[in-house]
C-alpha cells in the first residue's frame, strides 16, 4: 500500500485506529485537526507526566502514530478550499462526524466524489447514515447495548459486565472500516469508480454477534450465563480460580484436548464426561464436573498450572494482566531472548488444531 494517500478527519477511537491500521500497511495518512488545541484526545486520559511535559497523552500518541498532521479550520472557506484540494489528490478519506455535518459544509461524499471520482469516502457512525437513529449520539456502551452484544457479557446472576475493550469501536468501527475500504480500493484498482463506505458500528457489532444468533436460530433464545457451550456451560471451556487468586482459562473444547488435560490432572476417568460425547451443556453433570475441576485448580498457584499444562498443547492458558501480556514472548520477543521482529508475520495453525 505504499503511496496510498489517506485523509483522516476522525477523532476518538474507531476512525484513528482504522487509519492507523492503514498506515501500518504502508499508507500515507494525513491527520487533519481543528486549529487551536487540535484533537481533544490529545488531553484525554493524559498522565500528569505528559501534562508537565506539554505533550499529548498516551491515548493520542498510540492511535495516531505514523501519521502526518495538519491543522485546518473546516468552518472557514479557506479551510474547506484546502480540504477540497487535498481530496482531489487523495485515495481515501475517513471521517466520523455525525451524519449530515460534512454535507452541510459542502464536502460530503457526493461533493468530494464529484471532484475526485476515484475517491473512497468512508463515514464511521454509531448507527449509520440512514435509519431511525441517524441523529442519535452514542458511545461504545450504547452501540453494543443496542446490538445485543453487551447482554452476552454477564455474571452468574445475569447482570451485564462492562468489558474494558471497546467492541463496537474497534470491531464494529475500525476493523469494519478497514475491511470495506480495502474492498473499495480493490474495486477502484480494477477500473471502477470511487465509493461511499457507510460503516455503522452498531450494525457491524450486531452482524458479528454470531454465537448468539446461532442460539436464536436453534432455540429461540440465547443461553443464560453459564448455560451455553462458550459461556460457562461446560467444564472443558471455562475459567478457574487458582490458589493465588489468579485465573486459568481452559479451552479444551475438542475431545482430544480434554483427554490430554484429564490425563495431566490424573483424572483420565473424566475424559468421557465431555459435551461431544453427550454431556448436556449447562446440565447437572457439566455443573458438577466444573465444580470438581475447580476444586483441583484452586489447590495450586497459577504459575504451577502454566508450567504443567502449557507445554501439553491442551488449550490451557493463564489469564494475564495487560502489563503481563506486554512482557510476554508473544508480544515482546526482544525481552525474552528472541531477536525476531515482533511486527513481522506469524505462522498460524488452523482453528481445528488450535
Amino acid at each position: 500500500m505504499q503511496g496510498l494517500r489517506v485523509l483522516d478527519l476522525t477523532r476518538l477511537l474507531p476512525g484513528p485506529v482504522a487509519t492507523l491500521r492503514l498506515a501500518e500497511l504502508g499508507a500515507e495518512v494525513l491527520k487533519i485537526e481543528p486549529p487551536g488545541a487540535g484533537d481533544a484526545t490529545r488531553t484525554m486520559m493524559q498522565s500528569a507526566t505528559d501534562r508537565a511535559a506539554s505533550r499529548p497523552g498516551a491515548f493520542y500518541r498510540l492511535v495516531n502514530r505514523g501519521k502526518r498532521e495538519m491543522r485546518l479550520d473546516l468552518k472557514s472557506e479557506a479551510g474547506l478550499t484546502v480540504l477540497r484540494a487535498l481530496a482531489r489528490e487523495a485515495d481515501v478519506l475517513v471521517e466520523s462526524f455525525r451524519p449530515g455535518v460534512m454535507d452541510r459544509l459542502g464536502v460530503g461524499h457526493e461533493a468530494l466524489l464529484a471532484l475526485n471520482p476515484k475517491l473512497v469516502y468512508c463515514a464511521i457512525t454509531g448507527y449509520g447514515t440512514q435509519g431511525p437513529f441517524v441523529q442519535r449520539a452514542g458511545h461504545d456502551i450504547n452501540y453494543v447495548g443496542y446490538a445485543g452484544v453487551l447482554d452476552q457479557f454477564a455474571d452468574r446472576t445475569g447482570a451485564p459486565v462492562l468489558p474494558n475493550f471497546q467492541i463496537a469501536d474497534l470491531l464494529g468501527g475500525a476493523l469494519s472500516a478497514v475491511t470495506q475500504i480495502l474492498a473499495a480500493l480493490w474495486h477502484v484498482a480494477r477500473g471502477g469508480d470511487g465509493r461511499f463506505v457507510d460503516v455503522s458500528m452498531t450494525h457491524a457489532s450486531h452482524a458479528h454477534n454470531v454465537i448468539a444468533q446461532v442460539a436464536l436460530a436453534n432455540d429461540g433464545a440465547t443461553p443464560s450465563a453459564g448455560g451455553g457451550l462458550l459461556n460457562g456451560g461446560v467444564p472443558c471451556y471455562n475459567l478457574y480460580r487458582t490458589l493465588d487468586g489468579r485465573w486459568l482459562a481452559v479451552g479444551a473444547l475438542e475431545l482430544k484436548f480434554w483427554e490430554t488435560l484429564c490425563a495431566a490432572l490424573g483424572r483420565p476417568d473424566w475424559a468421557a464426561r465431555h459435551w461431544s460425547l453427550g454431556q448436556a451443556i449447562g446440565g447437572p453433570d457439566a455443573a458438577a464436573l466444573t465444580q470438581e475441576l475447580a476444586a483441583i485448580i484452586v489447590g495450586n498457584p497459577l504459575e504451577d498450572w502454566v508450567t504443567l499444562l502449557e507445554p501439553l498443547d491442551c488449550c490451557v492458558s493463564p489469564v494475564l494482566t495487560a502489563a503481563e501480556a506486554a512482557q510476554h514472548p508473544l508480544f515482546a520477543p526482544q525481552l525474552n531472548g528472541d531477536d525476531n521482529d515482533s511486527d513481522g508475520p506469524r505462522d498460524t495453525q488452523p482453528e481445528s488444531d488450535a
